[in-house]
């Protein structure tokens, strides 16, 4: 009844010790489970803490796992730095933390084991490296649309569905006339907010430079299908209809409406002579990230020379994206010599919020790069438990779930 408990939980564990013909109750082999919990005999030594999800975005708890049994020791009811401060205190024996960077478990480990070794998680370091990349671009992102040409407009080229779109951005563009406006003079955001009866997080991101593109940058069901519409329309077939039919045979789920208004834009591109006064569709700040990392060698030429020009009016991206590159390759190589040298050329450039908050974690992160110990073990515990506590609802208290993952030790 014990391992039937642990394996399967609750009703689970009823429905199946009923066909071993074990006539037992789901509230019996929970009993069993609780009774029976026992604590590891051994104190760990090299430790992984991390947050687990009691229930996501509102209340969190804390996983603790031993690296060297690989297991689940112990878990607590909630992720505050003095709760795991108390738990670290207790256990003399710790000598290696891997945890991540979030500043919560920094303070406990510092506090509660002084003496230990902290390992920053490798996997969160390159994670945040990329976010920081990206937050790079987003921040170059009103240099970026004035070099890619968003904002210059011809209404004759423009089809329906754009020019639907173009009204709806001039109506923003002077709401954001006002907002500037209003900023320049040394108004408060709450101030504008009030005036204005905009939301704080619109007027921030007004104040910031965002809110300027004319077209919504987003995922078309016609992406993966443009070479073949262009090969069609170079060998003649100029009918939206006809182009419709023989994409639906492809494997096209779009509407007609989808391909008609590209032939219409097609056309009007080839019939008008103010073609470059088109406005173009500059990518969204994740995409530039993505085509300027893990894309750049399979790009088409059309969007290599997007880039190429991003590159020349922001320069400081270009530096920002090889930092990142020798970032990553030093995480995935070890290379602990190097650090020093990251951190003095990130410092004066667009990464210098991301090489000042490594300089604070420093002998983390430099441990990262020379001990064999990280947090990528504790994740996968981590998923184990969001498995358990799923199996058992909303029986899944801290007692019961301790029980049937320390159990399995």
């Amino acid at each position: 009844m014990h391992h039937l408990g642990l394996a399967l939980g609750g009703r689970p564990g009823q429905s199946f010790a009923r066909r071993l013909l074990l006539p037992v109750s789901n509230d019996t082999l929970l009993r069993v489970v609780r009774r029976r919990a026992v604590q590891p005999p051994k104190e760990p030594r090299v430790i992984g803490i991390d947050d687990f999800a009691w229930k996501r975005g509102h209340r969190y708890g804390t996983i603790i796992c031993d690296l060297e049994r690989r297991c689940i020791i112990d878990i607590l009811l909630d992720r505050e730095a003095a709760t795991a401060t108390a738990w670290l205190a207790g256990h003399p024996a710790i000598a290696i933390i891997a945890r991540d960077r979030g500043a919560g478990y920094k303070q406990a480990a510092t506090e509660g084991r002084p003496d230990a070794v902290q390992v920053a998680d490798r996997w969160h370091l390159m994670e945040n490296a990329s976010t920081a990349f990206l937050t790079a671009v987003q921040r170059s992102m009103v240099t970026i649309r004035k070099t890619v040409g968003a904002g210059i407009v011809d209404p004759a080229a423009l089809s329906a569905a754009e020019r639907h779109q173009h009204a709806g951005w001039l109506r923003r563009e002077a709401e954001n006339a006002d907002i500037l406006a209003l900023s320049a003079q040394g108004v408060a955001i709450k101030e504008i907010m009030r005036r204005t009866d905009k939301s704080r997080g619109l007027v921030r991101q007004v104040v910031r430079g965002g809110r300027h593109d004319i077209f919504r940058s987003r995922m078309s069901s016609l992406d993966p299908f443009l070479a073949h519409l262009e090969t069609a329309w170079a060998a003649g077939s100029h009918n939206g209809a006809a182009l419709w039919r023989a994409m639906k045979t492809k494997g096209f789920t779009g509407s007609l409406r989808v391909v008609t208004e590209w032939a219409t834009r097609k056309r009007k591109d080839e019939g008008t002579a103010t073609r470059d006064k088109r406005p173009n569709k500059t990518p969204s700040a994740r995409r530039i990230a993505r085509m300027m990392t893990t894309e750049r060698d399979t790009l088409s030429k059309v969007v290599a020379r997007t880039i190429a020009m991003i590159g020349a009016a922001v320069p400081d991206l270009t530096t920002a994206r090889d930092l990142l590159d020798r970032f990553h390759r030093m995480i995935q190589h070890r290379q602990a010599k190097r650090l020093d040298e990251w951190l003095a050329d990130a410092k004066p450039g667009l990464m210098a919020s991301f090489a000042s908050g490594i300089a604070q974690d420093y002998a983390a992160v430099k441990a990262a790069l020379t001990e064999p110990w990280s947090n990528g073990q504790t994740e996968g515990q981590n998923t184990k438990l969001k498995l358990v506590k799923r199996q058992m609802y909303g029986r899944a208290n801290l007692d019961l779930l301790r029980a049937r993952l320390i159990g399995t030790a």
